[in-house]
């Protein structure tokens, strides 16, 4: 009399799961996944180019954030961006270098725009993942990165114009308006980035 030993199959890529990574299966290899993504957005943050009008900086630190959402999903994506925010407020160079550094940084006139990534992370992952059951990849990569970004102006200038005292038309022309077109072109090279990693998964 035989028996057999059936093996599950569930380490096999869940190839309609819309998170690009591969889904560590272990605490470790998440975290080591999330710690290398808060590089990217150091990275990221460092291309910074002062501008004379406003407090803010010209950076890269939203692509960075909306592709972490869209590629690792909501739980994950806002995770990565919390510990991205614990490491600059302990102090390691990861802010732009325009501005206070360390826990000061989040208390500054920027300190809304930072503070709102956990939330745009969560955001784009979300989205994305709803979306894509009635959309094309693009298209609902395009409409995450949108939702992402409307949390990212929307605290970053709310919390700008609280600290400095501005009025809500002085907000949006310094801390929104100027920075409409290249978030576009983020949300775009965001978007065609996403889909195409996306369809080289699933192929």
């Amino acid at each position: 009399m035989s028996s057999t030993v059936s093996t599950p199959i569930s380490a096999a890529p869940d190839l309609h799961n819309p998170n690009l990574y591969d889904l560590p299966r272990t605490r470790v290899g998440r975290a080591f996944l999330a710690v290398g993504a808060t590089v990217f957005v150091a990275m990221c943050a460092h291309v910074s180019v002062p501008l004379y009008f406003t407090p803010v900086p010209f950076t890269l630190q939203t692509l960075a954030v909306l592709l972490i959402g869209l590629a690792f999903g909501p739980a994950l994506g806002a995770s990565t961006l919390l510990l991205y925010l614990a490491e600059g407020a302990a102090g390691l160079p990861v802010f732009s270098p325009h501005g206070l550094g360390g826990i000061a940084q989040l208390f500054g006139p920027t300190g809304g725009y930072l503070l709102s990534y956990p939330l745009a992370a969560a955001a784009a992952g979300a989205v994305v993942r709803a979306a894509r059951g009635c959309l094309a990849d693009l298209a609902a990569a395009v409409l995450a990165g949108i939702a992402g970004s409307f949390f990212v102006f929307s605290i970053g200038a709310g919390w700008a114009a609280h600290l400095l005292h501005l009025s809500p038309a002085t907000a949006w022309r310094m801390a929104v308006l100027p920075f409409l077109p290249g978030e576009a072109i983020k949300i775009a090279i965001v978007a065609a980035t996403y889909t195409t990693l996306h369809r080289w998964r699933r192929s």
